[in-house]
């Protein structure tokens, strides 16, 4: 099991990263709440991580807290919702607002989210009750920082790059085109356009 890793952030693609530890390359798949937290390429980063070994594949998880790990785990215990979706699940809405559609039986805001249907949303609600008992204090995400004028992209490269993440994430190509159309997404990072869009589809 690997459980946590430290190294060098060589690419971000979300919702993947690749990280470099000692001269190898990991690929991490991390939620949205991961990407707004952790630092430039090039900088170092500390990823708490779940393995996931598969016949066809093993996929690793990071996560910038021990917190979204563990909801992440609590997640996947639940009856049809696999990785994919927990990590759908946990970029479409902060921790704090799952625990709170969980605890209000908010069924209506769970089905926006790509790949939970109604029976779904109802799974997750019943299923996690009790246990997301112990995530009510779950930090916000914090404000995304400016671009400094020498990592600065080009605005279609930083749509593209989004558009990329919320179709990777389960939206419908149609469904991240018209979210992203829909906010000023001019001087933003791919992540600030990824939270923005995020929230227009859930809310």
């Amino acid at each position: 099991m690997i459980g946590r890793i430290k190294g060098i952030i060589i690419e971000k693609q979300a919702p993947v990263l690749l990280v470099d530890v000692a001269g190898i390359g990991y690929e991490v798949e991390a939620p949205m709440t991961t990407f707004y937290r952790i630092p430039e390429v090039g900088k170092e980063v500390i990823l708490h991580t779940h393995f996931v070994v598969r016949e066809d594949a093993q996929l690793l998880y990071g996560f910038y807290e021990k917190e979204e790990r563990e909801l992440f785990r609590l997640l996947i215990k639940v009856n049809g919702v696999g990785p994919k979706m927990a990590l759908a699940i946990l970029s479409g809405m902060e921790g704090s607002e799952f625990v709170r559609c969980v605890q209000d039986h908010d069924t209506n805001t769970l089905v926006k989210l790509p790949g939970v249907g109604k029976k779904t949303a109802e799974r997750l609600v019943i299923e996690m009750q009790d246990r997301v008992k112990a995530f009510t204090h779950l930090a916000p995400q914090p404000e995304l920082t400016a671009v400094s004028s020498a990592q600065q992209r080009s605005p279609r490269a930083e749509i593209n790059d989004a558009e990329s993440a919320l179709i990777a994430l389960g939206y419908k190509p149609t469904e991240a085109a018209k979210a992203i159309a829909a906010i000023d997404s001019d001087g933003l990072k791919s992540e600030e356009i990824i939270r923005q869009a995020l929230k227009r589809m859930v809310n």
